[in-house]
């Protein structure tokens, strides 16, 4: 699930290098020393940060994070380890800290400035989300777990955010995204559902197969979107103009993850295997990847007629 409410000099020279292998189809620059195994979620740090730096969480047990410098090129910067995959991850908004969620049934926060990271949650299950929140009254970070509870937790080092969200989408197996608004003056019509990541396109009677919606993010500047799925594609949409402006060239493998940084010029996402075919599918021998994108205009809505 993801929630929606000056250029620079990215890119200018890093993107387009050229390539011939199938797993960088469109020429995206990679990201150094990428996780051993999958790639689970990928995070920008927030805008409060100077500079751009990715938290990366994979099944390797690890999370990393690297600092990528305006011409496009990373420096890993810190590691730090969970006994379980990592699943999820986010950051504080002033960026000091980031909060891990893990298979080992705990979520950590890790700061950034000391590489010191503490358990801050326990569940009876594996950990799925954390999440910052904020309230009217209070601020929290949330963990949501394989063992179906919530918890919320008071961590009193946070900035209120700028604006506050006005609805989010929800991506699904089924090859669907439904775009769901708060409080909507006419849910009916507001509310709606669309297809994607499905073989022959998504407006044919051809059969068809359909991948899993593995992560949704929203540009932070124009409200547009970028979906990515099992079926080795990242699109971009329009949802106030419900169109596609853009989907990429099939990699090799299927994109885990995504995420823009805080000004939108930069675009992440990771290829490495989701899991959906299960473990005899599982090619030990395939390197994962992170690649950077300058997505800038490709994300730019349509214009109203």
């Amino acid at each position: 699930m993801s929630l929606f409410g000056a250029s620079t000099g990215f890119g200018a020279g890093g993107f387009g290098a050229a390539t011939t292998d199938t797993h960088n189809p469109m020429k995206d620059v990679e990201v150094t020393s990428p996780p051993d195994d999958s790639i689970s979620c990928l995070a920008f740090s927030p805008p409060a940060m100077p500079g751009n730096f990715l938290i990366g969480g994979s099944w390797a047990n690890d999370v990393r994070c690297w600092e990528v410098q305006d011409n496009g090129q990373t420096v890993p910067k810190a590691q730090q380890m969970h006994t379980g995959p990592v699943l999820d991850v986010c950051w504080s908004e002033d960026g000091s800290k980031v909060f891990t969620a893990s298979c080992d049934k705990t979520a950590k926060m890790w700061d950034l400035n000391s590489n010191q990271a503490i358990q801050i949650a326990q569940h009876d299950a594996p950990i799925r989300t954390v999440h910052w929140i904020k309230a009217p009254n209070y601020n929290c970070i949330m963990t949501g777990s394989w063992d179906k509870t919530l918890k919320h937790r008071c961590i009193a080092i946070f900035k209120d955010k700028q604006n506050k969200p006005a609805g989010f989408a929800l991506g699904s197996i089924e090859g669907r995204v439904a775009i769901h608004y708060i409080n909507p003056p006419n849910p009916a019509k507001d509310n709606f559902t669309f297809k994607c990541h499905r073989s022959n396109g998504t407006n044919t009677a051809t059969p068809q197969d359909i991948y899993a919606v593995n992560a949704i993010s929203f540009h932070p500047v124009h409200g547009t979107l970028a979906t990515v799925g099992s079926d080795g594609r990242f699109s971009f949409w329009d949802k106030d103009a419900r169109t596609k402006l853009k989907t990429s060239e099939q990699l090799d493998q299927p994109i885990t993850a995504c995420s823009f940084n805080n000004n939108g010029n930069i675009f992440a996402y990771a290829s490495s295997y989701d899991w959906s075919k299960g473990h005899e599918y599982y090619n030990p021998q395939k390197k994962n990847y992170i690649f950077l994108r300058n997505a800038t205009e490709e994300l730019k809505p349509r214009n109203k007629k």
